[in-house]
């Protein structure tokens, strides 16, 4: 990745929770941009990238990109949902058959043969996918609308992006065009019948991003594109919500 960006993910979690995981870096501090679903440790898995302070924001609160908040020690996320980490009750399953039936669906007709479980490898022996839970923390800075994340040479701007979940943000780098859109955006299925989702939001939130001037968008999941993509998505959403 450019910008001084590194993508990263779990190669052994279900495509369907592999969320994206970003470590940008800055002169004084880098950013992590969610935290995966926490089935291994991230910050391990990041100690070769992290040679200074480590500020970790989350998205969103759902569980595929929360699970390793609590091992960094500046947690951000939105004051709307940064309530709801500790302590942590939100769904967060292993196992197909623990999600609604139209989720199994979903699953079933992509992957047939695929097992119960959304994992394929388990970190260490011993570990029982049936104990796997979120751990609780408390964020120590709550993010709103129009606030900054300053990384010493460069300095991202809250947007909040309300509609895949109340308290979603993104975070944009106006100079380069660069937006870290958590799942309000990314290119594949977008997810607005979730228990706490609204569509009246998302359509506000897709007319924002429509408009803003985006090089590239880092999104929650899939790869990464760039403005005409983002076009066609945001078109495609509200499209289908207006019919």
């Amino acid at each position: 990745m450019s910008h001084c960006v590194t993508w990263l993910w779990e190669p052994h979690v279900d495509s369907f929770l592999r969320c994206n995981i970003w470590h940008v870096r800055g002169r004084d501090r880098d950013l992590i941009v969610d935290t995966g679903a926490g089935i291994s440790s991230l910050r391990d898995a990041l100690a070769d990238l992290l040679d200074k302070p480590a500020i970790a924001a989350a998205t969103h609160i759902h569980y595929d990109h929360v699970g390793g908040l609590h091992e960094f020690d500046t947690r951000l996320m939105h004051r709307i949902e940064a309530p709801r980490m500790n302590p942590y009750r939100e769904f967060h399953p292993l196992r197909m058959s623990s999600f609604p039936a139209s989720f199994r669906d979903y699953f079933s007709a992509r992957d047939s043969e695929r097992g119960d479980l959304l994992i394929d490898a388990i970190p260490k022996a011993g570990w029982n996918p049936d104990d796997y839970k979120i751990a609780s923390t408390t964020p120590t800075r709550l993010l709103d609308e129009g606030d900054t994340i300053d990384l010493g040479d460069r300095a991202f701007e809250v947007m909040h992006l309300p509609g895949h979940s109340p308290g979603s943000i993104g975070l944009w780098e106006k100079a380069p065009g660069i937006l870290f859109s958590g799942d309000a955006i990314y290119d594949g299925a977008l997810l607005d019948n979730l228990p706490d989702s609204s569509v009246i939001d998302y359509v506000s939130t897709m007319k924002r991003l429509r408009a803003l001037p985006v090089t590239i968008v880092h999104g929650g999941h899939e790869p990464s594109f760039g403005r005409e993509r983002l076009i066609a998505i945001a078109d495609a959403y509200l499209a289908a919500r207006r019919g």
